[in-house]
């Protein structure tokens, strides 16, 4: 489990663990989606929801999550990047290559027009204010596809580093995987701890292709695989590749990410 970067033993007060609610940053969760499935004769509703263990992340960072919900009337995002004082976005199934003008097909991906239609303005929305920003996996190709870049939708087709050892990126979300070689002096080093390079998992089939308006590479895999983009000259917008969801109880790097987004929402 990891600890309070603060003191060796919390206390009540203490502003990560314990404490009031009012000392922790309002951090809305954008939710997945499940469409409604048949019941008898009856189309029961659509189901939004979010997985514990970026709920759990946030509450150890010290932060109050909140999962949001899609809204018909889009001027509720507005509502809703008002409110809050960060906003993550979790990984799910692939973004629609439609959004950047890709008609082509794309054997083996599965789309959700309901969190593309919600999450591209959210994330323009949220960059505008300049709320802190944390997003993973199909978040972080979201991010990158809202300000006009694109995704490569097949990460095995993908030329790899010369003389690398191609890794296998999908399927492998609680176990360390691969390493992840990052920028000096971007934000995800900062967060992390200062990191040059550490192991990650992985769990993804398409990444960032080229990049969008504003957003500069972060890290990549040791086989050459883009693995994080953020944008500088904003006060915490951040997306990375894996998962460090489920890793942050067993990697202090991946935890550090949470304080850092934690932080800046304060």
């Amino acid at each position: 489990m990891a600890t309070c970067v603060s003191c060796d033993t919390c206390n009540p007060a203490c502003p990560v663990r314990g404490g009031s609610p009012s000392t922790r940053p309002l951090i809305f969760v954008s939710p997945r989606f499940e469409p409604g499935r048949m019941y008898g004769d009856e189309q029961l509703s659509p189901n939004e929801a979010t997985t514990k263990c970026y709920v759990d992340a946030i509450f150890e960072a010290g932060g109050l999550p909140v999962m949001m919900n899609i809204p018909e009337d889009d001027t509720l995002i507005e509502e809703y990047v008002r409110r809050a004082d960060g906003i993550c976005l979790p990984g799910g199934p692939d973004v629609s290559p439609r959004l950047w003008g890709d008609a082509s097909e794309h054997p083996g991906c599965t789309f959700c027009p309901e969190r593309d239609a919600f999450e591209l303005p959210l994330i323009r929305a949220c960059v505008a204010a300049d709320k802190p920003l944390f997003t993973i996996c199909r978040g972080t190709q979201m991010l990158n596809v809202a300000f006009g870049g694109t995704l490569c939708m097949d990460v095995p087709s993908l030329p790899r580093k010369p003389g690398s050892t191609p890794h296998v990126h999908a399927n492998l979300i609680k176990t360390a995987t691969h390493d992840v070689l990052i920028e000096e002096g971007t934000i995800l080093q900062r967060a992390c701890g200062g990191e040059e390079r550490y192991a990650v998992n992985s769990a993804h089939h398409c990444c960032v292709e080229r990049l969008g308006r504003g957003l500069i590479s972060n890290a990549r895999s040791d086989d050459g695989v883009p693995e994080g983009i953020e944008m500088p000259n904003k006060r915490f917008v951040l997306g990375v590749q894996w998962h460090p969801e489920y890793t942050w109880y067993s990697c202090d790097a991946d935890f550090a990410l949470w304080k850092a987004f934690v932080d800046a929402c304060r």
